[in-house]
């Protein structure tokens, strides 16, 4: 596994003091983390615990309550329109089922993005589009239909098609989840080779600590609207919190409690049920 280092010149990323949620409700506060190029991260926490909503501050569907979201160097409070359109086009995104084009055969579902936003000629795009997918292991599958492929093929068409516009950050939802040991190993390998390649920043949702930890080098963990932990797997592998080790190690006992908190808002709802 290759470390790289954060600098300030050079964060892809970066949450300064941030708190995030959805209208009155906050879901994380205090968050401060930050990706550069050619590091592969890993955002991680249990179920509900907020790391889909980093994600989307990422890609600047929501805004931060309070702090700062910067991509690219940009205050993405501050980006709409096509400022934010041109920023979201230096980003590629592997969605968790792949939401691949069922219409599209493999070639064409990773030439889309290449037709939508690029004037290429033909020749052109049967170059780039094969150069990606022989990345991902799968240049003679170019022909077949989405039918015809496994869903471990899928991904990785998926991931093809993520990087064909060489972006400068991935952002990947769940890469690992339905997928069989071979596959796992597969996708967790070419994540880490295509971040080298492209010198890009990667950025993972994930509950696969195994995994996941072999191939990053920066562990943000987030869980009771908070960060819990942040640094290497072995920082996190050494932590004495109980918070850590019982996630890591899934310990069904431990500070992660089985039923979900009740908030403020959750009680109001409820009265105002009860009164009906």
């Amino acid at each position: 596994m290759v470390t790289n280092t954060p600098t300030a010149s050079d964060k892809v990323v970066e949450f300064n003091n941030v708190s995030l949620g959805y209208g009155s409700v906050t879901v994380l506060e205090g968050i401060n983390a930050s990706v550069t190029p050619g590091q592969v991260v890993a955002l991680m926490g249990g179920s509900g615990s907020g790391k889909t909503t980093l994600l989307r501050a990422i890609t600047g569907q929501i805004k931060a309550q309070k702090g700062q979201v910067v991509a690219f160097g940009k205050n993405l409070a501050n980006a709409k329109g096509e400022p934010l359109r041109e920023l979201r086009q230096r980003m590629g995104v592997l969605f968790q089922q792949g939401a691949l084009f069922t219409d599209l055969n493999v070639f064409e579902n990773v030439a889309f993005p290449l037709r939508e936003h690029e004037n290429l000629s033909e020749s052109e795009i049967t170059s780039r589009v094969l150069d990606k997918l022989d990345a991902v292991g799968l240049r003679a599958a170019a022909h077949l239909e989405v039918s015809e492929i496994s869903g471990g093929m899928a991904r990785r068409v998926a991931l093809a098609r993520a990087i064909i516009l060489e972006p400068e950050l991935i952002l990947y939802d769940e890469p690992f989840a339905g997928l069989d040991p071979v596959s796992l190993g597969i996708t967790a390998q070419l994540i880490r080779d295509l971040t080298n390649r492209l010198n890009c920043a990667s950025v993972l949702i994930t509950h696969d600590v195994h995994e996941s930890f072999a191939i990053v080098d920066q562990v943000y963990m987030v869980g009771g609207g908070r960060l819990i932990a942040s640094g290497s797997p072995q920082d996190l592998l050494d932590s004495q919190d109980p918070l850590v080790q019982q996630f890591i190690n899934g310990k069904p006992d431990g500070p992660i409690a089985f039923n979900y908190p009740e908030s403020e808002t959750f009680k109001n709802w409820l009265a105002a049920r009860e009164k009906q």
